[in-house]
Formats: C-alpha cells, sequence, structure tokens
C-alpha cells in the first residue's frame, strides 16, 4: 500500500530554498503543506500553500506536520531547530546546523532526546561527479584536496547576511567549510582533525580566503587539504584524490552542469531523498552536523584572531 506523501514545510525563502522547492515538487514522498519568512514580499511570491511570518505560528496552524526544512539564515538555525524539534518535528536544515558548536551538540541531544531525526543538509555529498570519483577509488586515500572556490556576492541575491560575520558565523569558513569538511570526512572515511589553518578577512571582519589542512589520527595518517575563497572570478568546486600507489584521480563538481550554481539541481534533490531515508530509518541516521562545525571551529582556533594573507593555487587554466 502505497503511504501518503509527507508533508513538509520550508522556512526560509532565501536563495537555497528554490533547490528544495523544486526537490519537493519532483518527489513524490514529500508534499508542501506550508512555508515561512519574515519577508512579506517573500511570502508573496511562494508557491500557493499557507505562508507565515513566524515559525511558532506555522507549528500551531498546521498541527501534524511530518516534517520541515529550515533554509533561514545560519545564525537562525539554533532557535529554529530547537523549537520544532521541540514539538516533534524532524528537520532537514542547511549546514552550518549552528553557528557555536555548543549549541549544535545542544540539538544533537534534544533530537536524540526526542527520537526526531535531526538531519544537516550536505548537498555536495549527493554531486554525481563525486559519486563517480568513488566509485573508482580502489585503493585507499592518502592525500585528499578540496577546492571551493566563488565570487559570494554573485551567489547570495537579497540575502545580504551571508556578508555579516556575525550573523554568517564567520564567513567563508563557517558557510562553505562544513560543506568541505564533509566531503573530506566521507572520502577519507574517517573522522579528521585540523592541524593548521589560515584565514584572510577583510576589513569588516569577513573571511574571504582560507587554507586548511587536516589529518587523521593514525599510524599513517590520510591528510587533507581544504581550500575557500569567496573572492574568485567565477566559480571552482571540485576534489583530487591522491591514493595509496600515488596514483591522482580528480572529479570536477561542477562538470555537466555548466549554468551557474547548476549543479545544486540534482543534489537537493538527493538531499531529500535522503533526508526521506532517515525518517523512514531513523535509528540508522547519524547526523554530520556536530562534527562539521567542530572542525570550523577548530580551523579559527588555529587561524587565530589576526588576519593572515594566503595564496590559493589559481588553476592554470583560468589564468
Amino acid at each position: 500500500m502505497r503511504r501518503a506523501p509527507r508533508r513538509v514545510a520550508v522556512i526560509g525563502l532565501g536563495v537555497i530554498s528554490r533547490f528544495y522547492l523544486a526537490a519537493i515538487e519532483a518527489d513524490p514522498g514529500f508534499e508542501l503543506a506550508a512555508v515561512c519568512d519574515l519577508d512579506e514580499a517573500a511570502l508573496a511570491t511562494a508557491p500557493a500553500v499557507p505562508g507565515h511570518r513566524d515559525h511558532r505560528a506555522l507549528l500551531a496552524a498546521v498541527p501534524g506536520l511530518d516534517a520541515a526544512i529550515v533554509t533561514a539564515p545560519n545564525d537562525a538555525h539554533y532557535e529554529l531547530c530547537r523549537d520544532l524539534l521541540a514539538a516533534g518535528v524532524p528537520v532537514c536544515v542547511e549546514k552550518p546546523l549552528a553557528t557555536e558548536p555548543t549549541d549544535a551538540r545542544r540539538l544533537a541531544a534534544l533530537a536524540a532526546g526526542r527520537s526526531t531525526v535531526l538531519f544537516t543538509a550536505f548537498h555536495r555529498r549527493y554531486n554525481q561527479p563525486l559519486l563517480d570519483l568513488l566509485a573508482r577509488l580502489d585503493q585507499p586515500v592518502r592525500q585528499l584536496t578540496v577546492r571551493y572556490f566563488e565570487r559570494i556576492e554573485e551567489h547570495i541575491g537579497r540575502d545580504r547576511w551571508y556578508l555579516d560575520p556575525v550573523r554568517c558565523g564567520g564567513g567563508c569558513v563557517a558557510d562553505n567549510g562544513p560543506n568541505a569538511f564533509d566531503l573530506v570526512r566521507l572520502v577519507l572515511g574517517a573522522e579528521p582533525a585540523v592541524v593548521r589553518a589560515t584565514v584572510d578577512r577583510d576589513r569588516t571582519g569577513l573571511d574571504r580566503q582560507a587554507v586548511v589542512e587536516l589529518a587523521t589520527d593514525e599510524a599513517r595518517p590520510r591528510r587533507a587539504r581544504v581550500e575557500l575563497d569567496w573572492s574568485y572570478p567565477g566559480e571552482l568546486k571540485d576534489v583530487t584524490v591522491t591514493l595509496a600507489d600515488g596514483t591522482v584521480h580528480r572529479a570536477d563538481l561542477l562538470a555537466g552542469h555548466p549554468g551557474f550554481k547548476e549543479s545544486l539541481w540534482h543534489e537537493y534533490r538527493g538531499v531529500l531523498a535522503d533526508f526521506g531515508a532517515a525518517l523512514d530509518h531513523p535509528r540508522r541516521h547519524r547526523d554530520g552536523g556536530p562534527a562539521a562545525l567542530e572542525l570550523v571551529h577548530a580551523a579559527y582556533r588555529l587561524a587565530g584572531e589576526q588576519a593572515t594573507h594566503i595564496a590559493i593555487r589559481i588553476p592554470e587554466e583560468v589564468r
């Protein structure tokens, strides 16, 4: 017997919400029940479902909600997820899970105590070129480099909170870092630690560039390097893997998706499908949100408070 679609609310109608809304429309396992945003203009252009300016009003007006997706600014994640989980509503939240590791741990504990799914969305896990790369790997990984370059102003639209270090949580390390660190955890198949980090901030305190080096705690540690740039002329996202025998494999995460942010359409379909799987089998789900946020803050601690000039390698193909 076919199960009825899960009724889901989308909270936050910023630049990322369109990918979730399209994924919900395409997935017969979900049905959009309501949306929420502080901005009346955003609600006015949202799909034709009940709209609310306060998430508590939404919870009161839509009883029996099966799940919620949080795409609000980073500094709002903790409060929104806390209230949803306390109401027994499973949550899929955009990375970072929170801006402070203590809040991330509180959310994880609340979800566990309520036996409710907390699912941090790391959309690059569902990138097809990356999945193709992982399928080719037949030896242990010795070295990994993740590059995540873009001009952030081209991405954010009206979501100017990205450029506020407090609301964003820092800058490129806080916002792009969780995706990159999650890829390190995924590809290495182990929990790494940050061993070195440099961060370059602008005059507002927003980090625009960073290099973070990580390693696993083993007799023969596997190493990773994450390079982030929010001032890059264009967009470049790739992963390079060196195997135990020295062979090198690379995945261009944007391959086959020439349009700006075009790869996100299929990645967010993967996010929603995996969220559905977590709802089907909640005991199997282990959320990576807290671990990624710990790496973010470890990078900031090692980088220190003083802005440092760093050199990120610009690929030859764009010189």
